[in-house]
């Protein structure tokens, strides 16, 4: 049996002469939790837009539960349930007006509408304030409200667009762990520019660059990227023409076990750092060591230190991959 909820092959997009999406293939499985993660203008939107059928691609092609978003647009709808970043509630409606109405929307008539309210209102924790008006709750308790409204037609797939942005801390806590029990039943696409929040809430993570996927992994995969520990060397210059330095970086760079070498600092005290990352979990400061006494260069300064993940997001959408092939 086919499991696959969300395929895209290829999908290109461009807005005159700039290229918002380039090439972007991927697959959603059910019972999947996906986190999207990109820099601003990376391309997520541009993406959930397709997939959403709010705008048709350049190029390429896309399936949601089985439905075409060129040759089925009514069937991705109704498999689909969006919150977009910035939620169109309408303010002067009470909470249980507006489902109501948003199930009306969906083709949901009478007693069916009575109990589909009922159940997401459950799910979403909206019963304290049922009777108020859209204007009157917190960000926090808007943002349950769009969750509802994008769950009341039981979609089999949802899709979040950036759903703990402006929250504070507590409220983003809230909305984070309500997403996690609503996955559990269903393929959520979530998309933020928070490592910290995919970490906690998804089973997997595409990480987009410039348009591309650079990245596809698990958080745990993530987290392994982090624990490489990186060596980060220092030494006293001897002159200050290029060519030395040049010369230090490519010697660093030529060590066994070194992925990448590149300088990071250039102090006014004549001191140069570099920063070395292995290719895998050896420690590289012996051979650093040696190298630095083999060269003649002044070593004041040598530590290994683990990489947090906001250094291996960084690297992956700033670095010489961003944009490139995608990394499994």
């Amino acid at each position: 049996m086919n499991d696959v909820m969300i395929e895209a092959d290829g999908l290109t997009k461009r807005y005159d002469n700039v290229l918002a999406l380039d090439r972007v293939s991927m697959q959603v499985r059910k019972g999947e939790v996906l986190g999207f993660l990109g820099p601003n203008g990376a391309g997520k939107s541009t993406t959930m837009k397709i997939l959403t059928c709010f705008t048709s691609p350049s190029e390429g092609s896309a399936k949601v539960n089985g439905c075409d978003i060129t040759g089925d647009s009514i069937g991705v709808r109704s498999s689909i349930g969006y919150l977009p970043e910035s939620t169109a509630l309408y303010h002067d409606m009470l909470v249980l007006e507006y489902l109501e109405f948003v199930a009306e929307m969906r083709g949901i008539t009478g007693a069916d509408t009575r109990k589909r309210v009922k159940i997401v209102v459950e799910e979403t924790g909206l019963g304290d304030v049922i009777s108020k008006e859209i204007r009157a709750l917190s960000k926090g308790y808007r943002q349950r409200v769009g969750l509802a409204q994008a769950l009341i037609h039981e979609p089999p797939i949802l899709i979040l667009d950036e759903p703990m942005s402006g929250l504070d801390p507590n409220q983003a806590v809230e909305i984070r762990d309500l997403i996690k029990d609503i996955g559990r039943q269903r393929t959520v696409i979530l998309s933020t520019h928070n490592l910290a929040e995919v970490q906690i809430a998804c089973n997997r993570v595409l990480i987009i660059s410039k348009g591309r996927i650079v990245a596809d992994d698990t958080p745990e995969g993530l987290r392994d990227r982090a624990g490489k520990a990186r060596c980060v060397v220092t030494v006293l210059k001897k002159q200050d023409d290029e060519s030395f330095l040049k010369g230090c970086e490519a010697a660093f760079a030529g060590l066994p076990g070194v992925d990448r070498a590149r300088r990071i600092e250039d102090a006014e005290n004549g001191e140069l750092s570099f920063e070395l990352l292995p290719k895998g979990d050896d420690d590289l400061r012996p051979s650093i060591f040696r190298a630095a006494v083999d060269k003649g260069y002044t070593l004041v300064g040598l530590r290994r230190e683990g990489q947090n993940l906001e250094q291996v997001f960084r690297e992956l959408t700033t670095g010489p991959t961003a944009g490139g092939k995608a990394a499994a």
